[in-house]
């Protein structure tokens, strides 16, 4: 049996046609809403869920195409767009919707913060405050990726190829594969004990066409998305905290300024966790989540 976050409610909660999400409730007060990154599931915020439990409801879901949630097959004729960061956004409105809340403070890390980004342009009414962790917006990220530097995105463009050689390519050793981001992106493995990386393990490998899929709307829709949005002046209104590694030294640009481009409130922190950094620094992530919360 897979791990699940001690104290949480377990329930299936159906989002759009077809598709329900695996999500974890706990706690009472103001709603959060927690979106998990690659190559992970909603057990990436186990510490952060259960601290902020103690005075909020807490929502914690497994992406669509992750986890124990549902991964509509990603046909690009028939639903070009089941990936786009625009439906996954509405999945996790929808989501909070069916569990009582219209409007919710929302933090994602990596692919789930990228969720998060477009779910508070897309639905400034509902979306309270706002967290991303460890990533830029989707247009900037292709922008700053740019000679032999890109090599540390080999992935990204991996999984933006057309169908078929990708999710083959990656089938052949989903373990290695998965497992290498593990390992590389994280500052402290003791972070993610042995059971949990095997439980991001095995559902990356049961999930390898939706996740590259995720991936693929990402050098395309998502891109048109962020574009539309850049050209028609849509910015963040709600309050915004960004943490994240000083990713900008190394690939020559300022992470906050491109974040202050979207945002209107912006408290933008350069840590120096590992990626993972909701499982090596989880009192410092709540921390900033309720400092948040407070503004």
């Amino acid at each position: 049996m897979a791990p699940v976050i001690p104290g949480f409610d377990y329930r299936r909660v159906p989002v759009a046609d077809g598709v329900s999400l695996n999500v974890a409730v706990a706690g009472s007060g103001s709603p959060v809403v927690l979106l998990h990154g690659f190559p992970q599931t909603h057990l990436m915020w186990r510490h952060v869920a259960a601290d902020l439990a103690a005075d909020h409801t807490v929502i914690c879901p497994d992406l669509r195409g992750y986890g124990a949630s549902d991964k509509p097959a990603a046909d690009a004729d028939a639903d070009p767009a089941a990936y786009a960061k625009r439906t996954m956004a509405a999945d996790i409105v929808a989501l909070a919707r069916a569990l009582g809340h219209d409007r919710f403070a929302l933090a994602g890390h990596d692919r789930g913060a990228l969720v998060a980004f477009r779910a508070g342009l897309d639905h400034p009414a509902t979306i309270t405050h706002l967290a991303c962790l460890d990533v830029l917006p989707t247009l900037d990220m292709w922008d700053v990726l740019h000679g032999t530097t890109a090599a540390v995105g080999f992935h990204l463009f991996l999984m933006a190829q057309p169908p078929g050689l990708p999710e083959r390519m990656i089938a052949a050793c989903p373990d290695d594969f998965f497992g290498h981001f593990l390992d590389l992106w994280t500052g402290d493995p003791r972070a993610i004990p042995a059971e949990v990386r095997a439980a991001y393990l095995d559902a990356c490998r049961a999930a390898v066409p939706s996740i590259v899929a995720d991936y693929r709307a990402s050098a395309g829709v998502d891109v048109d998305h962020d574009r539309a949005d850049r050209d028609g002046g849509r910015r963040l209104t709600m309050p915004l905290t960004v943490i994240q590694q000083d990713w900008g030294a190394a690939l020559g640009y300022d992470a906050a300024a491109l974040w202050r481009a979207w945002a209107d409130d912006l408290e933008h922190h350069t840590v120096g966790y590992g990626h993972f950094m909701a499982e090596e620094a989880p009192a410092d992530i709540a921390k900033a989540l309720r400092e948040l919360l407070a503004r």
